[in-house]
């Protein structure tokens, strides 16, 4: 299902055509009966994942203002929806100033609810990436920030909190692109640390000759060109946090003082006469495995222990499918208001459960640029199938028992949008301009088809094998021939003329291929 929205209203009837409202736009309802009941939801651990509250205003003991003073006392950032049996402008005013999001009249109309219903979800989602944005900016970051809801990420969030805690040097190890430096982020946002200066360094990024310069700066005039006194990143995070990322790739002669700042807390700038305090919170991470470096005599083994003194791994997306849903709406919303698309509310359920297939081998990078071209290539109200031709070559057709995600913002497909829910079967059709094909067999890709149980429709290339990955020229030209021998008829001389080459190439391309016995049989006949 999509987002978990309470209900809060002690008419029972009331409650049911609402509860079956909110499942009707793809969302999972939690109804309660009471003021005092929606507070005890939403501030028991369960209340982290209510995305919207819709509230009575007139009920018994607790009534819908008493709610929204509550949840502002208490902090609770959920937008809330207030019905009302009386449209009075001075009703409305004071739920507004409450903190309500918007207000709709009994008798509720389901199209009216619906677009307040996705505009308030759109609204929450579009200022919970604005406070991350602004936390992460700012240092103060934490892992209730973190748009994860996966098992395998509770581990990593555990361990997070506990290293925050202390002083102690932290490893944090992953793939690339896992979202090491989100991590270290949040570490220190719930340290003492927070709000102090965060320094990132990407150790493979630096040419090995500045290397030094960089982290620990230099003296004027200690080399050539050194015109001026620069202060290295060691100096720069003094207070705060210093994250090397790709560790793993310093230089030998940089560990040696990489491993002495962290057993001394001091530096030496490359020309200074005498060493300098720094008071930083390191926090180091790798995409490779530093015990086989240690192993190969790549890095020091004396450095390794220092390091590797609470390691935190952080597992790739395809052992944490769960996050997917959760990082898609949240770069739906980031990029919907960066690039304009504001009419965008957010995925498919086809186009979600293609999507949760996917191994992401790029991991959290992959899946944010794959969204972000989405939302620029959309023209609807929903990112659809269409809208992720590379994922859709490489997994093939979605089952229909797959197809269980709904929207990740918004309203549900179909129902105020005009998106039909079908889109994967009118998708040959769009590609091919054919008027009936198959679907299975074959997947869409920007550039051909990819290949699987079944024959491409006549005139298509594959551009893509069975595994995902590009055929070599070899196969695509001898399809090619094949292809053009059987549309002129085994016509030799139009074959060559049409595919751009003489007749002797393409005499030596068929004997190549194998294709010169076929060609003869089919001609005998």
């Amino acid at each position: 299902m999509g987002e978990r929205i309470l209900v809060v209203d002690d008419d029972p009837i009331q409650r049911r055509l609402l509860e079956e409202a909110v499942r009707r736009f793809g969302h999972s309802p939690v109804v309660v009966d009471s003021g005092v009941e929606a507070l005890r939801v939403l501030t028991s651990p369960d209340g982290r994942t209510i995305s919207l509250v819709i509230l009575d205003l007139v009920m018994p003991d607790l009534d819908g203002m008493g709610v929204l003073g509550e949840m502002r006392k208490a902090e609770i950032a959920v937008p809330v929806i207030v019905q009302t049996s009386h449209g009075g402008i001075d009703v409305v005013v004071s739920a507004m100033r409450a903190g309500a999001f918007d207000f709709v009249v009994k008798p509720i109309s389901p199209e009216r609810l619906q677009v307040s219903v996705a505009n308030a979800l759109k609204f929450a989602n579009l200022e919970e990436e604005v406070v991350r944005t602004r936390r992460t900016v700012t240092g103060t970051l934490t892992f209730d920030d973190l748009a994860t809801s996966s098992p395998a990420m509770d581990r990593v969030i555990r361990l997070g909190r506990r290293a925050a805690a202390s002083q102690i040097p932290i490893l944090i190890e992953g793939e690339s692109g896992v979202g090491k430096e989100l991590i270290a982020r949040a570490i220190q946002g719930s340290s003492d640390r927070r709000a102090k200066p965060f320094v990132t360094v990407n150790c493979g990024a630096i040419a090995e000759n500045l290397v030094e310069s960089i982290l620990f700066g230099h003296e004027k005039g200690a080399f050539t060109g050194a015109v001026d006194r620069h202060v290295g990143k060691f100096q720069e995070a003094h207070g705060g946090t210093l994250f090397l990322d790709e560790v793993g790739e310093l230089p030998p002669e940089i560990q040696v003082k990489l491993l002495r700042a962290i057993q001394e807390g001091e530096i030496e700038p490359v020309g200074s006469r005498k060493p300098v305090k720094v008071d930083f919170r390191l926090i180091s991470a790798t995409n490779r495995s530093l015990l086989d470096l240690t192993k190969e005599g790549r890095f020091r083994e004396d450095l390794y222990y220092r390091l590797n003194v609470f390691p935190v791994r952080v597992p790739p997306l395809r052992e944490r499918k769960e996050d997917i849903p959760e990082l898609v709406r949240t770069f739906v919303a980031r990029f919907a208001a960066e690039e304009g698309r504001r009419r965008i509310v957010g995925v498919s359920a086809e186009a979600m459960a293609l999507l949760e297939r996917y191994d992401w081998p790029g991991n959290v990078r992959q899946i944010e640029n794959a969204v972000f071209r989405a939302v620029v290539l959309s023209d609807g109200d929903l990112l659809g199938v269409e809208e992720f031709p590379q994922i859709a070559a490489q997994v093939g057709e979605v089952p229909v028992d797959d197809r269980r995600a709904v929207l990740v913002t918004g309203t549900a497909p179909g129902a105020a949008t005009g998106v039909s829910s079908s889109v994967i079967s009118g998708l040959p059709r769009l590609l091919a301009g054919t008027a009936e094909m198959p679907m299975s067999g074959w997947s869409p890709s920007p550039s051909g088809l990819v290949a699987g149980s079944g024959p491409a429709p006549f005139g298509f290339l594959r551009s893509l094998d069975e595994t995902g990955h590009v055929r070599d020229l070899a196969a695509i030209e001898e399809e090619m021939i094949r292809i053009a021998i059987d549309h002129y008829g085994g016509r030799m001389t139009e074959v060559a003329k049409r595919l751009g080459i003489g007749r002797s190439t393409l005499y030596r391309k068929l004997k190549e291929y194998g294709l010169e016995e076929a060609t003869n049989a089919e001609a005998a006949e």
